[in-house]
């Protein structure tokens, strides 16, 4: 039997996705994988899971909900390179859904980023109160940046009370996370993200995408004081 675990989970998710050409899906699909390979790097890779979705990326994020806010934060930054995401915070229960992990991840963890996600137009981020709550344990205080956004049903009835970030943020934090959003798409143009496809036999996309593109990244986020807020 697998083994349940609780963490924070970040759905990203690419609007009206399905209905998009097979071309644009492509494209949409290698920018998003980029944004997560530079975004996600703050986090070690045993304290993070990737997983595809159908219209986007799931990030489990295990034992830091700080760490998962600020990803999401600075995933949306990619709006500005047009990449059209929304994204939603969850924090709640997950197990493996195979054998040693090796089918992806099931549960209400992940169920409910989902729903949240749905409920976000580009390049909005919301949040469930389990997340806030899980926020204010490993940050107290930290919590008070999301602010009630109202209560939302989802297609299966199921109420969900949800924060956003608070509007009236320090205007240097929003100033900070626009320029990142254009270095962010400077990064992107420079590795040559927008033209590369996966190919069978070659390295995974999203390693060849680390490995051109983080330091640029790091850089800027150098450069833009973007660490840790």
């Amino acid at each position: 039997m697998a083994v349940p675990l609780l963490a924070s989970v970040v759905f990203l998710k690419i609007q009206d996705f399905a209905r998009r050409s097979a071309s644009e899906q492509t494209r949409l699909r290698a920018q998003l994988q980029a944004v997560v390979a530079v975004t996600a790097a703050e986090i070690p890779p045993a304290g993070r899971i990737v997983l595809d979705a159908s219209d986007g990326v799931a990030l489990v994020v295990l034992d830091d909900p700080p760490a998962a806010l600020r990803l999401a934060e600075r995933a949306l930054t990619a709006v500005a390179a047009g990449l059209p995401l929304s994204a939603g915070l969850n924090h709640g229960t997950l197990q493996f859904a195979g054998r040693k992990g090796g089918e992806g991840m099931t549960g209400d963890g992940l169920a409910v980023a989902a729903s949240v996600a749905e409920f976000a137009a580009p390049p909005q981020l919301y949040a469930s109160h389990t997340f806030r709550d899980a926020l204010a344990d490993a940050s107290p205080g930290a919590e008070a940046v999301l602010v009630p956004s109202g209560t939302f049903t989802d297609p299966g009835l199921r109420t969900h009370e949800l924060y956003a970030p608070q509007a009236g943020a320090p205007a240097r934090r929003g100033r900070r996370y626009a320029l990142a959003g254009l270095a962010l798409a400077a990064a992107l143009v420079a590795a040559g993200v927008f033209a590369r496809a996966s190919v069978p036999g070659q390295r995974p996309l999203q390693d060849v995408l680390a490995e051109r593109v983080q330091p640029h990244w790091r850089a800027l986020q150098q450069r833009l004081g973007l660490g840790e807020d």
